[in-house]
């Protein structure tokens, strides 16, 4: 059985992050306050919670597979069925990826489709999955 995780994160905006959370990813939305709110994500526990924005924060990479892939970043790792589903559901919403959806380590051990992309508050997040889940932490 998988263990659920929970995930802590800033935001700058709490509506923005119910309206993309809940509305554009389909998190269900659990407890709040007027500081953060619980969603679920694929039946993990994430909590926005208010922080404003800092001047002169930068984002950073690092290079895998040619790309450049955000540095912090965070997501789940779904079936290709709903890894399939999000990525269009994203792609419809008008989502603009850092990383578009694509098949990582193709060919190799530990291929993976991996799509990433900001939430309004700038925090990367990265969704992906494998044709084969005994991959997962293939070296």
């Amino acid at each position: 059985m998988l263990t659920p995780f929970h995930i802590a994160f800033p935001v700058d905006d709490l509506d923005a992050a119910r309206s993309f959370y809940g509305g554009t990813l389909g998190c269900p939305e659990g407890r709040s306050s007027a500081q953060w709110i619980d969603f679920d994500l694929f039946g993990h526990q994430i909590v926005a919670h208010l922080k404003p924005r800092v001047a002169g924060d930068t984002a950073h990479h690092n290079p895998v597979d040619g790309h450049d892939v955000p540095v912090p970043h965070f997501g789940v790792v779904l079936t290709m069925d709903d890894w399939t589903a999000l990525a269009e559901r994203l792609r419809a919403a008008g989502t603009k990826f850092v990383i578009e959806p694509y098949i990582r380590f193709q060919g190799e051990v530990g291929e993976q489709a991996t799509m990433f992309f900001l939430d309004p508050a700038g925090n990367a997040l990265e969704f992906k999955a494998f044709a084969d889940m005994g991959q997962i932490f293939a070296k």
